[in-house]
């Protein structure tokens, strides 16, 4: 008797697992379309909502939500480039000399990364968050 009381809270501790992770698959879903829809909608910017999302949904350290948040927003700002590009929004040498030097940039940030401690990541991170948003604001 006691072996089929066992069984059966067993069963019920897989049943709410699994629909503890389904919910964190849609939650997971929900977050991605919103990054993606910043992303898109203002051309760029989706990973300043992608890294504290990594951060606070996952559990991801610092260095795995910007690594993370990174080889997400790459697709993301392809295909929002190649529709800004195929609607003649952008002009050819500005295009040209910006992406060499955010290729550049973008090699160069991923190798200081690997050294740089974490909380002096997320201290750079907030000081550009808040210096993006007071420039927005003035």
């Amino acid at each position: 008797m006691n072996l089929k009381k066992e069984n059966y809270q067993s069963a019920i501790a897989s049943k709410k697992q699994k629909s503890l992770e389904a919910k964190k698959v849609f939650i997971l879903i929900g977050c991605g379309a919103l990054i993606g829809f910043l992303n898109g909608f203002f051309g760029g910017g989706g990973g300043m909502v992608c890294v504290p999302l990594l951060e606070r949904v996952l559990k991801l350290s610092s260095k795995q939500a910007h690594a993370t948040a990174i080889f997400v927003i790459f697709p993301l700002s392809f295909l929002s480039s190649c529709i800004y590009v195929f609607s003649n929004s952008v002009s050819s040498l500005p295009l040209l000399t910006v992406a060499l030097g955010s290729v550049l940039g973008g090699l160069l940030g991923a190798y200081i990364l690997k050294f740089m401690p974490p909380k002096a990541l997320r201290l750079v991170f907030a000081l550009i968050m808040v210096a993006g948003g007071v420039r927005m604001i003035l």
